[in-house]
């Protein structure tokens, strides 16, 4: 990956750094894989806010991307494509055996016209998809799916993958990127490699406008709001908050866990472990 970095000619233009995205294939993307979008603006089906700091944004259609690759399949790679839907780019594939054309999320260093497979004895190679069971330990895999037949739910950003570090009788405990270790049937499947578009997190928009054209709004701090908006605002003078971090309701935040359900296939970090402890 090469950054892109532009002469300064605008204000917006100073600090702009994006990826270059000359090696993907310019082509209309597939039309029987297209759906429009419609623009939430974070709201639910009652019309009230539940995601914060979104709205605006360009037009998107969103591409239909096999996530599951569970069928025994054999294709070839045609092109390489941007998906405004997902930091990770995306590859077509023609399926040489039933000549119909898919998407998958296109792992790094894959290229036009490679190979690629799915199955339990397919070879272990960058963009083969295969149970975990058939799936060495200490190799690097992504797009893993957490329920047997389910479509992938670990490792689909850019740049991200998971490791197998140990397999069992039932489970093969996978180490994410973020450290955390989680217990996974041996029948899900994953594919072999990283997620293409790693430089992804070193771009650098350069002005707010751009973040508008990506549906993200500003959001603004809650130590500079009036007490009756938000448990950090008012103080004479700059503060802090005086407090541990919380959400407007007053519900803790930053570090605090989020999820409701008791996930026993989870392996939380030695770090945290130790925490808790002294609790």
């Amino acid at each position: 990956m090469v950054l892109k970095k532009f002469k300064p000619t605008t204000p917006g233009q100073r600090h702009l750094q994006l990826v270059e995205k000359d090696h993907l294939t310019k082509v209309k993307p597939l039309k029987t894989k297209l759906q429009g979008l419609t623009k939430t603006g974070g709201r639910n089906n009652y019309g009230r806010i539940t995601a914060f700091q979104k709205g605006g944004g360009h037009k998107r259609r969103y591409r239909f991307i096999d996530l599951k690759r569970t069928q025994e399949s054999k294709g070839t790679v045609v092109s390489l494509e941007y998906d405004p839907n997902r930091t990770a780019n995306i590859a077509r594939i023609f399926n040489t055996e039933t000549k119909n054309h898919f998407y998958i999320i296109a792992p790094k260093n894959l290229k036009i016209g490679d190979t690629i497979e799915s199955g339990p004895n397919v070879e272990i190679k960058i963009g083969n998809a295969l149970p975990l069971y058939a799936i060495p330990a200490g190799t690097v895999i992504h797009n893993i799916s957490t329920k047997i037949g389910g479509i992938a739910q670990y490792a689909r950003s850019a740049g991200s993958f998971g490791q197998l570090i140990q397999k069992t009788e039932k489970y093969a405990r996978v180490q994410l990127k973020s450290k955390e270790q989680r217990l996974i049937p041996l029948d899900c499947y994953a594919t072999i490699g990283v997620v293409s578009n790693e430089d992804h997190k070193t771009v650098s928009l350069g002005k707010a406008g751009r973040s508008r054209w990506l549906n993200k709004r500003s959001s603004v701090r809650g130590v500079a709001m009036n007490p009756v908006d938000h448990p950090h605002g008012g103080g004479e003078g700059k503060t802090s908050g005086g407090r541990p971090s919380v959400t407007p309701w007053g519900k803790p935040t930053k570090g605090q866990p989020t999820s409701k359900s008791k996930n026993n296939l989870i392996i939380e970090p030695r770090k945290n472990r130790k925490k808790q402890f002294k609790k």
